[in-house]
């Protein structure tokens, strides 16, 4: 196996693994201590089925079921602008997403998010990483004291994305703001344009503010890595150590990705040596 970085920020191409064969016990170790390491690793060329997915993401945790009320219960979900493999439409197929994290509405948010390209279009819709760590570490001593003991409340809605249909709140959970990654101990931001609703405590122009900031914070280039898909890529991400977005691309042309996920752990606030210390 071999490590080749993709990006200043992070990402990795994992080369010389075969996902067909399955992944013995060394290999998962190496694979999972690169995707600690880069916070979001690819694998070309791995033309998977379900059952193979699956398998896959089994080394990684305890699989979540799938979010999409198209496929309650099931542990498969298609992202995709036409019919996916298992004859349904594909969720979420079309335009540009905003950078978020998976299931922050949840009491136990994903752990980890494998995308595999079953179709692409020839430009654009492409997902774009955003380091939570670089962002923290980039705030100032003053901003980082200040978000420390905060917590964001966020939400799921089933519409209203891209401006169609009316808004229906599905799902609300409370995460701290600065979290400490479950693995690795470090600080990191929990927030997005997307999920994030308010800050608890502050009124609602200085909850928009500060998270406009923190975003913002969050998206700069430097932070970001963004893949350009091949057919067949297979993509795994640290879903606390980023947050993603999709590009926009012409919804004339076929994307579908298929989507398994590891359920997560409740976040816990992160706390400075310093506070720790009072």
């Amino acid at each position: 196996m071999d490590v080749r970085p993709l990006g200043q920020a992070l990402g990795a191409e994992i080369l010389g693994v075969d996902l067909h064969a399955g992944i013995d016990g060394e290999t998962a170790a190496q694979i999972r201590r690169a995707w600690l390491d880069y916070q979001v690793i690819v694998f070309r060329g791995q033309e998977l089925s379900g059952e193979e997915q699956v398998r896959a993401t089994r080394v990684f945790g305890e699989l979540q079921l799938a979010y999409s009320t198209i496929r309650n219960g099931t542990e498969v979900n298609y992202i995709g602008n036409f019919l996916a493999p298992d004859g349904k439409p594909g969720a979420r197929g079309d335009g540009i997403f905003p950078f978020h994290q998976d299931g922050v509405y949840r009491e136990r948010p994903t752990r980890a998010t494998f995308l595999h390209a079953l179709a692409i279009p020839s430009k654009g819709g492409n997902t774009a990483f955003a380091s939570t760590y670089r962002a923290y570490e980039g705030l100032s001593a003053e901003m980082k004291e200040r978000c420390e003991g905060l917590s964001v409340v966020h939400c799921y809605y089933k519409s209203g994305h891209n401006g169609v249909g009316e808004k229906q709140m599905i799902e609300r959970y409370t995460h701290p703001l600065v979290v400490a990654h479950s693995e690795t101990g470090r600080p990191l931001l929990m927030c997005d344009r997307e999920m994030s609703e308010s800050v608890v405590g502050l009124s609602e122009a200085e909850s928009a503010t500060l998270l406009d900031e923190l975003c913002s914070a969050m998206e700069r280039p430097e932070n970001v890595y963004e893949h350009v898909w091949q057919l067949y890529d297979l993509v795994v991400w640290d879903n606390l150590a980023t947050a993603h977005a999709r590009t926009d691309f012409d919804p004339a042309e076929k994307r579908m990705m298929q989507r398994t996920t590891v359920l997560g752990d409740k976040p816990v606030a992160y706390r400075s040596p310093m506070s720790a210390a009072r």
